[in-house]
């Protein structure tokens, strides 16, 4: 059994190309990680793993091109990513039989690159949640400590790359359910810029906010990734037009001259140094002995993030979810007597909580009488985040925050307060609302589990934030520090 914790994306592809390893050898060690220590952790919904052995063989037979690094490489893929002949269920029982026709364009760009999806990752149902404890399938636990949440809602795509499974994952990011998780789980975890990865073949949750990005172990294998699901798709008409660089080019030239804005709104500002907030200080320190400039900025409408965020975000998921009507695909309830029953009942039966919750907060938001009220407001105060982003940037080439204000919460701890829930994401829906990028990554530990900072960048400018994080990176190398994968105190 291979624990894909000890290696980077380019070690494996250079024990692929001296034939030490094959894509064979890589594939069964990822079963075999899942079979050891899935029922602990609970990654997984969905494996293929006949159709992945099989892709395998391919690679193997054809021999890895020395240029292509992630050719033969596993990957698993967050379960609202519609996979062809593989059940996509959303976490949901509204889809729990669902399996696409086609590949969403990420996947294809996948195979094209030779990499193997070996099955599909649990998720908070829909995307709706910050714990993956809303998942219709089952609780995902943290690598770190399994009494504890990975976050949400891609939780499954990190808990299986922290727990040395899978090397590689897929999520998407609407509102942090990249970040979040990532910054619990001690990995990298970058939510591109909004239209720089396509979205076709994503299960829409809210389609102005959704973008799909990776989770890695190191800066350099994020790059690696993000280069191969990037680029311009006519079948999404929010993709990116322009030019897709290499993000790691360049990726080792430092930070030395590099102008680092601190917003002020996203630290205490009375004084009062969290833990969190006391390690990215002192992430900003290391920066500033590597010659970055530090600069304090202001974003001072983010704290209208919240209410805005979660007003847009229901607004679009009550429209995107009302194709799952118990007609055309989806759960159907047994208990019907006339077609209203097969409306209400279906919808009832098939969606959780938390997604009928958003529902019903989004189709007041747009009802009429109240969309001025809402809606609008939240469509305005929107347009100020973005522009407070645009401002600061300004003056500075990144910026650097905390990417939550705690460390992985107990299972249980905030699933009966969705408002406590909504407010963990306070640090990074701001992000999604302007549209920029962002990357969360280790900057310290507190009573063994991680701490993350987020690194967010202009529009477009991933390749600047990859260069600062490589840059704390190499000179911290806290991805070295591996989970326990066993229950805290």
């Amino acid at each position: 059994m291979m624990n894909f914790l000890d290696y980077t994306l380019e070690e494996l592809h250079e024990k692929l190309v001296n034939k030490e390893l094959t894509a064979v050898d890589l594939i069964e060690s990822v079963y075999s990680n899942i079979e050891e220590t899935d029922d602990e952790v609970g990654a997984f919904i969905t494996l293929n793993k006949e159709e992945a052995l099989n892709a395998a063989k391919k690679v193997d037979e054809k021999g890895v091109e020395e240029g292509n690094v992630l050719s033969g490489l596993p990957i698993g893929i967050k379960d609202n990513i519609s996979t062809k002949g593989v059940k996509t269920t959303a976490a949901s029982k509204m889809l729990e039989n669902f399996i696409p026709i086609y590949d969403a364009t990420v996947v294809e760009k996948l195979n094209q690159a030779g990499m193997i999806s070996v099955g599909k990752l649990n998720m908070d149902e829909f995307a709706m949640g910050g714990s993956t404890e809303n998942s219709a399938m089952k609780i995902t636990r943290n690598p770190w400590d399994l009494t504890r949440v990975p976050g949400g809602s891609s939780g499954g795509s990190a808990a299986a790359v922290a727990a040395g499974q899978i090397p590689v994952s897929l999520g998407s990011d609407t509102g942090g359910s990249i970040r979040q998780p990532a910054s619990f789980t001690g990995l990298v975890g970058m939510k591109p810029t909004y239209g720089r990865v396509s979205r076709y073949g994503l299960i829409a949750f809210g389609s102005s906010l959704d973008q799909i990005g990776p989770f890695t172990r190191t800066v350099k294998d994020n790059a690696l990734v993000l280069n191969a699901i990037s680029g311009t798709d006519d079948k999404d008409s929010t993709s990116y037009r322009g030019n897709t660089p290499d993000f790691t080019e360049n990726i080792d030239e430092g930070v030395k001259g590099l102008r680092i804005g601190v917003p002020k709104e996203y630290f205490n500002e009375d004084g009062r140094e969290t833990t969190i907030e006391k390690s990215v200080r002192e992430a900003l320190d290391v920066y500033k002995e590597m010659g970055a400039e530090i600069v304090e900025v202001s974003l001072p409408h983010s704290k209208y993030g919240i209410p805005a965020y979660y007003i847009i975000a229901s607004s679009e998921a009550s429209s995107n979810l009302q194709r799952f009507d118990g007609i055309r695909y989806g759960y159907r309830s047994n208990n019907i007597g006339s077609l209203e029953d097969i409306y209400v009942k279906s919808r009832s039966e098939g969606f959780g909580l938390e997604v009928k919750r958003r529902i019903m907060l989004g189709t007041f938001s747009l009802s009429s009488g109240f969309y001025d009220a809402h809606f609008k407001k939240a469509a305005q105060a929107r347009t100020l985040i973005r522009q407070d982003f645009a401002k600061a940037f300004e003056e500075v080439d990144v910026l650097v925050a905390p990417t939550t204000t705690s460390t992985a919460f107990k299972i249980g701890g905030k699933i009966e307060d969705p408002i406590a829930m909504y407010m963990a994401d306070v640090l990074t829906v701001p992000v999604n609302l302007a549209g920029v990028p962002s990357l969360s990554m280790p900057c310290g530990f507190f009573e063994g589990l991680p701490i993350g900072m987020q690194i967010i960048g202009k529009q477009f400018d991933e390749q600047t934030i990859y260069k600062a994080a490589y840059a704390y990176e190499k000179a911290t190398e806290l991805y070295k520090e591996k989970p326990s994968l066993k229950g805290g105190e």
